[in-house]
């Protein structure tokens, strides 16, 4: 089993920044590929990123791309996304993802993760 707690998410004005943290809890973090997802108000929840157990492969949704940065930590546990030049746009509740834990790439398609944190909410002022 693995928990998963999102921290990192505030206020902030179009064009700063922010740092998400998701810090997780279990034995299998090192070897599975976490994500990043992201669901504003009567919108369904969308990808924003993710990176594979190793830390060497990332892919990111076309919106955030250039922008925004996943990276992870292994001897910490814990995963990031550094989020850049931000518009009202990337206002939403970010959500965290692992998956079973088996050294695989990491997805687009949120069917692929089996383990979610509670979210952190990012609100962006225009």
């Amino acid at each position: 089993q693995v928990q998963l707690v999102e921290s990192g998410g505030g206020l902030v004005q179009a064009g700063g920044s922010l740092r998400l943290s998701c810090a997780a809890s279990g034995r299998t973090f090192s070897c599975s590929a976490m994500a990043w997802f992201r669901q504003a108000p009567g919108k369904e929840r969308e990808f924003v990123a993710t990176i594979n157990w190793s830390g060497r492969s990332t892919v990111y949704a076309d919106s955030v791309k250039g922008r925004f940065t996943i990276s992870r930590d292994n001897a910490k546990n814990t995963v990031y996304l550094q989020m850049n030049s931000l518009k009202a746009q990337d206002t939403a509740v970010y959500y965290c993802a692992a998956d079973r834990g088996d050294y695989r790439s990491g997805y687009r398609s949120s069917n692929e993760y089996a383990y979610w944190g509670q979210g952190t909410q990012v609100t962006v002022s225009s």
